[in-house]
């Protein structure tokens, strides 16, 4: 099997796995002491305008860092916000299942609808607007809550992607990120 298609399932099963997760999550009731004991009251009251399931998602990326180890604040606080900028414009079920068909069938077409303006609630493009620019939204939000400069561009760049191996601490904790992040 070639390495695009084993990446395709690789992301589809991830994905699918992801949805389950999601109906799960969404009559659960996120335990938030973790959350409290790293995020200053000003985060906490950012985190706290997630939706249920992102902040479950947030606090499933603060477990894989902290079993493997994981200790340092910035990238703490980074994986508890590192989605807050999706407040904003918050999407519905459907439009998320939209952004992850789109990004697996049609990922040049979602280059383009990426770049366009979340403004219209009724424009079926608009989700890929808001997946694509959440991380700049949520920065400059974390930055207004008192988020330190490195975790605030963790936050920023969780979705870029990283060519070759990372050169900076940076480079190195966004990858630690975007790896419990599920590789997104």
């Amino acid at each position: 099997m070639n390495l695009a298609l084993t990446s395709y399932w690789h992301r589809l099963r991830y994905r699918t796995r992801q949805f389950w997760h999601y109906l799960g999550w969404a009559s659960a009731s996120p335990d938030l002491e973790k959350a409290r004991s790293i995020l200053n009251p000003k985060q906490m009251a950012l985190f706290n305008q997630l939706q249920t399931t992102e902040k479950l998602h947030s606090l499933n990326v603060l477990d894989k860092l902290m079993r493997a180890g994981e200790s340092q604040t910035d990238l703490l606080v980074a994986a508890l916000l590192h989605d807050v900028g999706k407040v904003k414009s918050p999407l519905r079920l459907w439009e998320r299942v939209w952004i992850v068909l789109g990004k697996v069938f049609l990922p040049h077409q979602v280059k383009a609808w990426e770049a366009g303006t979340p403004t219209s609630r009724s424009s079926w493009k608009k989700p890929f607007a808001i997946a694509a620019q959440h991380p700049i939204w949520g920065a400059e939000m974390a930055t207004e809550a008192g988020t330190s400069p490195l975790a605030t561009a963790l936050i920023r760049r969780h979705q870029e992607a990283l060519p070759g191996q990372p050169r900076t601490t940076e480079e190195h904790l966004l990858r630690k990120l975007q790896q419990a992040d599920g590789g997104e």
